[in-house]
């Protein structure tokens, strides 16, 4: 398992005594090691867990996402003690676990999962009820235009291709800012930057290997 270790140190003093990291990053090497696990690299954020703006966990995040790596942290409470970090890691969409506890990223899903379920489900019994005694009051159900409904699905088609181009954009851009580093620094042929990109482990959409005919697709969707 490929992993992108994240610490954070509340203070700058901390930082640089390194009180507080040491423990942070031993936790992490003793998960990696336990679990054989591939560390591609580090982001170490000196901020306070009651601000929003964490630029190294973004990095940390981006990186793990590109690479198809997960995201590290090496005690829970850098995660459960402050919403934004869990909300940022859950729009994201990058994996993560905690050292301490393993299990947790699955356990708190998992209970968000539930949170959602109930309320859904109580929307919808809400719903049922109503719906039935508008019934029994005497009011017409149904759409009077079904048939206009059923027809304008067709857009649906549409809709569907214009999602698929909307990730296949947002792919791209996230790998726009390695493209032009690598290029920075010489590679600019299509087999020189698919190797460099398969060398960072930064995958392709679909999590398989880089090729020149991949990487020219890349630059074209970026105009580049």
């Amino acid at each position: 398992m490929k992993v992108v270790a994240y610490y954070r140190v509340s203070t700058a003093a901390q930082g640089r005594s390194g009180l507080g990291l040491e423990a942070q990053r031993s936790a992490v090497e003793a998960f990696c090691k336990g679990r054989s696990c591939e560390l591609l690299t580090e982001y170490t954020e000196v901020e306070s867990g009651k601000r929003n703006d964490r630029p190294e966990l973004t990095k940390a995040l981006h990186h793990a996402k590109v690479t198809g790596a997960t995201l590290v942290i090496a005690k829970l409470d850098r995660l459960s003690r402050n919403a934004a970090f869990l909300l940022q890691l859950q729009d994201s969409g990058a994996k993560f676990v905690a050292a301490d506890m393993p299990e947790a990223s699955n356990l708190t899903v998992g209970i968000l999962a539930l949170v959602a379920q109930q309320e859904r489900e109580a929307i919808s019994a809400r719903t049922r009820a109503a719906l039935q005694a508008a019934k029994e009051r005497g009011t017409k159900l149904g759409n009077p235009n079904g048939a206009a409904a059923l027809r304008r699905t067709a857009n649906g088609n549409k809709a569907a291709v214009t999602a698929l181009q909307s990730a296949a954009d947002r792919h791209a851009e996230e790998r726009a800012c390695i493209i032009r580093q690598l290029q920075l620094e010489g590679c600019t042929s299509l087999p020189a930057i698919a190797k460099a990109l398969n060398d960072r482990h930064i995958s392709t959409p679909r999590g398989g290997r880089w090729h020149p005919s991949s990487v020219r697709n890349l630059l074209a969707r970026l105009g580049t």
